[in-house]
């Protein structure tokens, strides 16, 4: 019965439950039936319009990318498959029905301790916090060290959207919001320190090339709708689309550049009344408390310099999976994803696409890094859940999959036989020098929206 009420629940999708919680929120939050239930409504108008957007982002690059595999005879032993394999087995173990409750009631006590900001509210990604249980379940068969990793996970992750939703407002437009994605936000220490090193290197500190910098130097060209065009035209030469078939694909990724954003501000129309019916409901019962609604990191990924970015990472990622000796998996069915993983390579520099390219290049890299080194892995995981493996690849894994910093770390570090084991000390060593180094570098960047004095922040 329980089982089938998640299923259900998880079925019915975003565009159909969100609006269903969000007016029960607005009601709550005293805000009224019809404004809770209009605001509702929008809402789940606006993901319904992002996923068609996205939808038709996938439907058209995965061809194109097909075709440049094909033309360039790429062959790799370990098959990307794509994010939904990773869904699929994080939904399919056994622990999964049990951490949704779990994850849910464990926000919600972090937040009354004041440990988060972010209620996350975004269950159907829950998937990306139960892989790490799911994985660790698979691997060790210890129910409770599973589930307490993936809380450790799940912990993390809320407190690097809280760091990082500050961002979220003054870049990407969306107050009140943060973005509890794991293999997207757990990027985002390493990003910001890439970006304070850039900032260091004459010449590269100097160069400006977002899209609001390009559109005055270059006018038209520089607009979202060209960059799309021109983007897509590239893929679809490198693919050897014919020339119906490149100007088609030029149009689409204009296409996509240009009604993402769009479909966001729909989305935002909705989520307006509620976000600030939480904050006044908050501020009353709690004074100096501030609480953040975490939501699904497709609203943002429509901004310009993002889309523009994770284009070119395209054919990119595929001549980095080639050349880089640690890679052997094979980039494919997650290509179209990849606007999700360059998110904060590209925010971390407020949208500047030269510095955006270069950390979603180590982004890259390390994602590889990782997909190659849990393959067998998720391969068995995905045959303990019935995932039809395909015939051409003994192994699978994933772009989305191989984000998961958090998870990897965290896993290798159960095992000292592991031969990763050194690697997991020496990158979470790294990563939490990392992000120490760079803890105030958001609120620095955006100290005058914040009406912070930089100099007093070290």
């Amino acid at each position: 019965m329980f089982q089938s009420t998640i299923d259900f629940i998880l079925d019915l999708g975003p565009s159909v439950m969100l609006p269903i919680i969000m007016t029960i929120f607005g009601l709550l939050l005293k805000q009224g039936f019809n404004k809770s239930f209009r605001a509702g409504i929008t809402i789940g108008i606006g993901f319904v319009g992002i996923n068609l957007v996205i939808g038709l982002l996938t439907t058209s690059l995965s061809p194109a990318t097909e075709a440049m595999v094909e033309r360039f005879n790429l062959n790799l032993s370990i098959l990307d498959v794509g994010w939904p394999v990773g869904a699929a087995i994080s939904f399919g173990t056994t622990l999964a029905p049990v951490m949704i409750p779990i994850i849910i009631v464990f926000n919600l006590i972090l937040v009354a301790l004041n440990w988060t900001k972010t209620i996350n509210v975004d269950i159907w990604n829950f998937w990306h916090l139960i892989f790490s249980t799911s994985l660790v379940y698979i691997a060790t068969d210890n129910a409770f060290l599973s589930i307490a990793i993936g809380l450790i996970v799940t912990g993390i992750t809320l407190k690097l959207a809280d760091w990082t939703a500050p961002v979220v407002e003054h870049h990407f437009g969306l107050k009140g919001v943060s973005l509890a994605h794991s293999e997207s936000v757990n990027f985002a220490p390493i990003t910001y320190a890439l970006n304070k090193i850039q900032d260091m290197i004459p010449g590269l500190n100097k160069l400006h090339a977002d899209p609001e910098t390009l559109r005055k130097r270059f006018g038209v060209f520089g607009e979202p709708l060209v960059m799309g065009l021109l983007l897509g035209l590239l893929i679809g030469i490198l693919g050897e689309y014919n020339i119906q078939g490149i100007l088609t694909l030029g149009i689409q990724m204009a296409a996509v550049l240009i009604l993402l954003p769009r479909m966001v501000a729909l989305l935002m129309e909705g989520l307006i009344p509620i976000s600030e019916g939480t904050r006044d409901f908050v501020t009353k019962r709690f004074p100096g408390k501030e609480v953040y609604i975490g939501l699904d990191a497709a609203v943002v990924i429509g901004n310009p310099a993002n889309m523009a970015v994770a284009l070119l990472m395209v054919p990119i990622t595929l001549v980095l999976a080639v050349i880089l000796p640690w890679n052997e998996m094979l980039p494919f069915a997650d290509l179209a994803v990849l606007p999700f993983t360059v998110i904060w390579a590209v925010a971390a520099s407020r949208g500047n696409i030269i510095r955006g390219l270069i950390n979603s290049i180590v982004t890259v890299m390390i994602v590889l890094f990782i997909a190659t080194n849990i393959a067998e892995l998720t391969t068995k995981m995905g045959d303990a859940v019935g995932f039809a493996m395909p015939e051409s690849s003994s192994l699978i894994s994933g772009i989305d999959v191989g984000s998961h910093i958090l998870v990897f770390i965290l896993y290798n570090l159960l095992d000292p036989t592991s031969p990763l084991f050194i690697t997991a000390i020496i990158f979470g060593v790294i990563y939490a020098l990392l992000w120490y180094w760079v803890r105030n570098d958001i609120k620095k960047q955006y100290a005058k929206e914040l009406g912070i004095d930089k100099k007093t922040l070290k």
